[in-house]
């Protein structure tokens, strides 16, 4: 009938699977690098990685620094701008280097610091040209 005896696994024996760590070759150690090399390589390391920075960061920075101050210094009398607080408004008239007044409408005018002036906005009779004339000429071409 039955047998109670537990089935016979096949054995296999331990060396003839796995390998050990005396089998597998071992890597030989490349030349060691002299302490020169190693800090040249690390003083070109940082030198890539402040011209990056430079590139990536500061130089876009300062263009646009200089776009806004080109943008405050060309202000004129009738220009509309979006002043630092958001608000909108058009220059009434340039008190000096550091101030302009600006009319928000109804009568209602105050003085700004001039570097509180965040951008200008172009008309929309001014923009309407500017478009029509861009469209006029991609259609000669």
């Amino acid at each position: 009938m039955t047998d109670s005896s537990p089935a016979a696994l096949p054995v296999s024996s331990p060396s003839a699977s796995s390998v050990t760590g005396s089998e597998m070759p071992m890597p030989t150690p490349g030349p060691v690098p002299d302490a020169g090399s190693v800090m040249l390589w690390n003083i070109g390391l940082i030198v890539i990685l402040v011209v990056l920075f430079y590139l990536l960061l500061i130089m876009p920075q300062q263009r646009r620094f200089k776009e806004h101050k080109l943008m405050l210094d060309s202000l004129k009398k009738g220009d509309r701008i979006v002043t630092g607080g958001g608000l909108l408004g058009r220059v009434e008239k340039i008190l000096d280097d550091e101030e302009v007044l600006i009319d928000l409408g109804n009568d209602l005018k105050v003085t700004a610091l001039r570097g509180t002036v965040q951008t200008r906005l172009e008309d929309k009779k001014k923009s309407k040209e500017s478009k029509d004339s861009k469209e006029s000429k991609t259609t000669k071409s």
